[in-house]
């Protein structure tokens, strides 16, 4: 009987079907980094806003005033009284019934200094449709609510790599990345029209963990039914991550509305449910699950549209010895090389999510145009791509995998302690970094799904990088908190994390042209 590799080898490794597939779930990385991304334009500033007095609105509408006839009267008068108040987070603390003037509707505060109340719920804003914050008063004191919805994202991508990584190995990849579309697409719809913020995190939890299944397993997936040579399709799919990175605020800037950008983000998944009929399964999944003539018949297809012809005389095709249960961790740490190929990788996956998050949002806060900003930081992160491609078939994975954390590294260190009074370098140094990491990022991905048996390729995967998640949730506050007490301090712990990654990805196994491992033992002899 022959082996799987000697069979994909026969029908083709990559083939006019294989190329098909490909380009076919890789548009699921355009969705998925729209969504990761989304939080930038669905919380962008709302404009102008202000706190209005009680009873305002009525007296408005009993005088005829307009928005910026109300704005005068409530929030000139506390700019006279007290320079420190911007009208946002305070308010007068008077309340306008139907005794007050049209003229002065102050009273006896008009020319003194009245007292000040703080806001509760009382906001006016000048583009409420335009974001998240106008919608659900994420201002002043609710303004961490804001952080707090991307945070819930990233908890939603954690369950999604546990809950979604599992059932994908027990019940099949293209039924769950189906099922997953179904569900992004879904949740997203009632994000857009959630009618207060509680709704809006529970289903922005629940896309983000659908969303992460999507992605998780169409990467699987095209890995799986492509040969050891061709493998580097996980790298290339990582470009159309980049694409939505750079798309997104194109989208933002046509659609006024957070309602649309939210709406343009999620339905495109629906689209992706027209898959059933054109991406079959995998075939290295189901000879796992013992279903050998369903895999055989799946590659026989697969050679006839590559315009290959399988030898007749193959009636089977060898299925592993090993065992297959429902996956668990145990199963990822039980031998000597799982065990330190799983605590690297997981280690690995945290340090470059958190770099990498805390890279984007440092050259976030420099003002300026937020579109364009965002557009040209993703630009950035398309030569990755490219030179991992020229770099990883000629010298293997390691090596770029290493210098990838070495030189974001030892970039982070110089940008921590170059003068402030050369932005530029700092900022051409900082985006050095950004490319660095990102090509670990990059990386990670193919080593991670290469160190892994096919019985638990998607559960390690998914385990994996739910560190990545971890990493994302902690980010915005280690960056925060440790700028409060030296600008720099984060750029520092950023380079030493960096280091240690370096150093430890040299102890992985090279997989540069080797069959996928089928079985555990298999791993254990790399």
């Amino acid at each position: 009987m022959p082996s799987f590799d000697e069979v994909l080898k026969e029908a083709g490794e990559f083939g006019r079907f294989q190329k098909r597939v490909f380009f076919l779930l890789s548009q699921t990385g355009i969705t998925f980094s729209s969504l990761f991304a989304s939080v930038v334009f669905l919380g962008r500033a709302p404009g102008n806003f202000w706190c209005r007095i009680p009873g305002a609105a009525e007296l408005s509408e009993r005088c005829g005033w307009t928005l910026e006839e109300e704005r005068n009267f409530t929030v000139l008068p506390l700019l006279l009284g007290n320079e420190s108040a911007a009208g946002q987070c305070e308010r007068l603390d008077v309340t306008w019934d139907a005794s007050a003037s049209c003229s002065s509707p102050l009273g006896r505060y008009g020319n003194g200094s009245p007292p000040l109340a703080p806001c509760h719920g009382h906001w006016v804003y000048e583009q409420p449709e335009a974001s998240i914050v106008g919608e659900y008063d994420l201002v002043c004191g609710n303004a961490w609510m804001l952080d707090l919805s991307q945070a819930i994202l990233n908890l939603g991508f954690l369950a999604g790599a546990f809950i979604l990584g599992y059932a994908a190995d027990r019940y099949g990849r293209i039924l769950i990345y189906l099922l997953s579309c179904l569900g992004v697409g879904i949740c997203g719809i009632i994000v857009a029209f959630s009618p207060n913020f509680t709704v809006f995190l529970i289903f922005r939890f629940l896309q983000g963990m659908f969303g992460k299944g999507t992605w998780m397993t169409c990467y699987v997936i095209v890995t799986e039914i492509v040969g050891s040579d061709q493998r580097m399709v996980g790298i290339v799919i990582q470009i159309f991550f980049t694409l939505g990175i750079i798309i997104l605020p194109g989208i933002a800037y046509l659609i006024p509305t957070w309602q649309g950008i939210q709406l343009a983000i999620s339905l495109p998944n629906f689209l992706f449910l027209l898959y059933y009929w054109v991406v079959p399964e995998s075939p290295r999944w189901l000879l796992t699950r013992k279903k050998g003539d369903k895999a055989l018949k799946i590659m026989r297809s697969i050679a006839k549209h590559n315009g290959k012809f399988l030898s007749p005389h193959y009636s089977e095709i060898t299925i592993t010895n090993e065992e297959v249960s429902n996956p668990s961790f145990l199963d990822l740490v039980r031998t000597p090389q799982m065990r330190r190929n799983t605590l690297i990788l997981m280690y690995a996956w945290f340090t470059s999510a958190l770099i990498y998050q805390g890279l984007v949002m440092r050259l976030g806060i420099t003002g300026g145009n937020l579109y364009l900003d965002f557009f040209i930081s993703g630009a950035v992160e398309l030569p990755s791509a490219f030179l991992i491609i020229v770099t990883m078939d000629r010298i293997g994975r390691r090596l770029p995998f290493a210098m990838g954390n070495i030189v974001a590294s030892v970039a982070c260190l110089i940008t921590a302690f170059l003068p402030e009074d050369i932005p530029w370098l700092k900022t051409t140094v900082a985006t050095l970094g950004r490319l660095s990491i990102t090509i670990a990022f990059e990386v990670v991905y193919l080593v991670n799904s290469e160190l892994y048996p096919t019985t638990l390729r998607n559960f390690g995967v998914s385990l994996c990088s739910s560190l990545c998640d971890l990493g994302g949730i902690i980010a915005p506050f280690l960056l925060f908190r440790l700028a409060a007490i030296w600008l720099e301090l984060p750029l520092v712990i950023f380079s030493i994390l960096a280091a240690v990654c370096g150093l430890l990805v040299l102890l992985l196994p090279e997989t540069k042209g080797m069959s996928l491992p089928e079985t555990v033992e298999d791993v254990e002899q790399l």
